[in-house]
């Protein structure tokens, strides 16, 4: 008989890998204020190989309105304003012959709820990627018994799944609400 706090263990993990996963989904929107993290998947060809953004050049927000890049080589600036304007970052840089400036627009109503509902997407798959691991960790529980484990200590152990379930459900909830609040903010 397989020890049944191996499960919860490994549902809670798979719970936690997937707040994380909406932690840097959540990153990626740019809610109208200067955030370094949307230049994440910026990637830059540096000495033939394709590196990122943040691995040739310092990253800083001086207002919250304004990211500059400050290219560690003078030669890489016209490369880092391509990869910019190829990425799905959608702003234009301007550069100053030293650095590179990255304006944030306002945001549209319009954008806003285009945003928020995006938002609420990336929400909705973390919510069912927790639930499909406490369903997993209940199957397995269930497994258990035929096995032999104790009805009293599997129900036991469900319970516990649920509660680790709705701990994690809770977390997306309030990481939804202070993105949407963060976005829906002029």
């Amino acid at each position: 008989m397989q020890d049944f706090k191996t499960y919860l263990a490994h549902a809670e993990e798979s719970m936690e890998s997937s707040i994380l996963f909406l932690d840097e989904a959540l990153a990626h929107i740019r809610a109208g204020k200067a955030n370094i993290r949307i230049l994440d998947g910026v990637k830059v060809e540096y000495y033939g190989s394709h590196v990122p953004l943040s691995n040739v050049a310092t990253i800083t927000t001086p207002d919250s309105k304004t990211i500059t890049i400050q290219p560690w080589e003078k030669g890489l600036i016209s490369i880092i304003e391509k990869a910019i304007l190829n990425s799905d970052v959608g702003i234009t840089p301007m550069n100053n012959g030293e650095t590179i400036r990255l304006g944030i627009p306002p945001l549209t109503e319009e954008r806003r709820r285009q945003l928020a509902k995006q938002s609420k997407t990336e929400c909705e798959e973390a919510k069912i990627s927790v639930r499909n691991a406490r369903r997993d960790a209940i199957e397995h529980l269930k497994k258990l018994v035929k096995e032999g484990l104790p009805e009293d200590i599997e129900k036991d152990a469900e319970a516990e799944v649920q509660k680790i379930h709705d701990k994690y459900i809770k977390k997306i909830d309030d990481l939804f609400a202070v993105k949407e609040k963060e976005i829906m903010t002029i």
